[in-house]
């Protein structure tokens, strides 16, 4: 009877290792996932995973537009010699803000990287988490599409403003007799001779050349429409080059405006001290542009972040205290639940800009325990 006793007992302790060997989580211990906050002091091993948590980078694209009046060579004859009143008559640029885009992009957030270190078999919710934009992989893909060129477009007018300045001729050639005194015999006697002499045009005779030119255009098109004139061809491609012709002659007079839009890009990482603070982003000046130093010329842009709070009661919840001596801080996967914020960018008052955001940095710093698996 103790023979069989010893032999039974033997068979169930083989059954038992038998079992606890077959299980993947068969002796194992907390110490087998450590995750631990990545630093001078940690050393990364063969076989470790390194993650970072996400942080949110807001991405302003600023249209600009600046407007560019430039007098014509013959505006202070305008209203003298063709009736134009109100024409340019100096040089001016005008900036003006078209608008303002915003984007949020997540980056790594270089003071949360975590590695999680294994010596056992190990199954985690990484791959959850990181479906979830919770956490993010040192993954160079993620800054790929973060391309930006400084190349602005060029400008609507570029080397001459007024290469047609309307006159048929801008030098006179003007012929003079002149006399030389020639010695026959005894006597002297003037000889005539012919001299060309050339002469430029005055502004204003070249103003009243342009002005001619113009008034002909005119009466060239009326005589066109009403069928007064035999002149070939009468189709739609003479008038276009009338009126184009037209709109140069009297920019002469009138001056010309036109406008060039232009982008800058700018990037602002949230910060705790900017929730619910004014803080200067750049500067804008209708004279200078936009200036993308928070501390250059110009009035300040602002922008306006008021966090919803929405996270804030994460960080209250506490383990209770029986739990608290057996928890182990170093088996735990920490990732981040983002809070959404308002943002408003206004200048001088005026509001540029108005959107909702997710920003990582307001919200909470959550762990779960590492061998635990979301949908399991």
């Amino acid at each position: 009877m103790v023979e069989m006793k010893k032999e039974s007992i033997i068979v169930l302790a083989l059954l038992a290792l038998m079992i606890s060997g077959c299980s993947p989580y068969s002796g194992k211990t907390p110490a087998d996932t450590v995750v631990s906050p990545l630093g001078d002091k940690i050393s990364v091993t063969e076989g470790c995973l390194v993650y970072a948590l996400p942080m949110t980078v807001f991405e302003l694209d600023i249209i600009a537009e600046k407007r560019t009046e430039v007098p014509g060579p013959y505006a202070r004859y305008a209203s003298e010699l063709t009736g134009l009143d109100n024409v340019i008559t100096g040089h001016t640029e005008k900036w003006s803000l078209a608008g303002i885009r915003l984007s949020a992009v997540e980056e790594l957030d270089p003071s949360q990287f975590y590695i999680i270190q294994g010596t056992a078999m190990m199954q985690t919710n990484m791959l959850a988490l990181r479906k979830s934009g919770l956490v993010l992989d040192i993954n160079p893909d993620l800054y790929s599409s973060a391309t930006y060129s400084n190349l602005q477009g060029d400008p609507d007018y570029a080397g001459m403003l007024f290469p047609d300045r309307g006159a048929y001729e801008y030098v006179v050639t003007k012929t003079d007799t002149a006399y030389r005194l020639v010695k026959v015999d005894t006597a002297f006697i003037r000889v005539p001779y012919l001299v060309q002499k050339k002469k430029g045009m005055s502004l204003v005779e070249e103003a009243r050349e342009a002005a001619g030119r113009l008034l002909e255009l005119r009466e060239g098109r009326h005589m066109i429409l009403t069928g007064e004139t035999n002149v070939f061809p009468q189709d739609g491609a003479a008038l276009e080059e009338i009126n184009r012709l037209e709109r140069e002659y009297m920019a002469l007079f009138a001056g010309k405006s036109f406008t060039e839009t232009r982008h800058f890009r700018i990037w602002i990482t949230p910060d705790q001290q900017m929730a619910g603070q004014k803080t200067t982003i750049f500067t804008f000046s209708e004279t200078s542009g936009v200036n993308t130093s928070p501390d250059g010329p110009g009035e300040p842009v602002l922008m306006e972040i008021g966090p919803s709070g929405k996270t804030r009661d994460l960080n209250m919840v506490m383990r209770p205290a029986s739990m608290q001596k057996h928890a182990n801080p170093a088996d735990r996967v920490y990732y981040r639940v983002p809070d959404v914020a308002e943002i408003n960018i206004s200048l001088a008052g005026e509001n540029l800009c108005t959107a909702r955001r997710l920003i990582y940095q307001y919200g909470s710093l959550v762990a779960l325990p590492a061998n635990f698996i979301i949908g399991k």
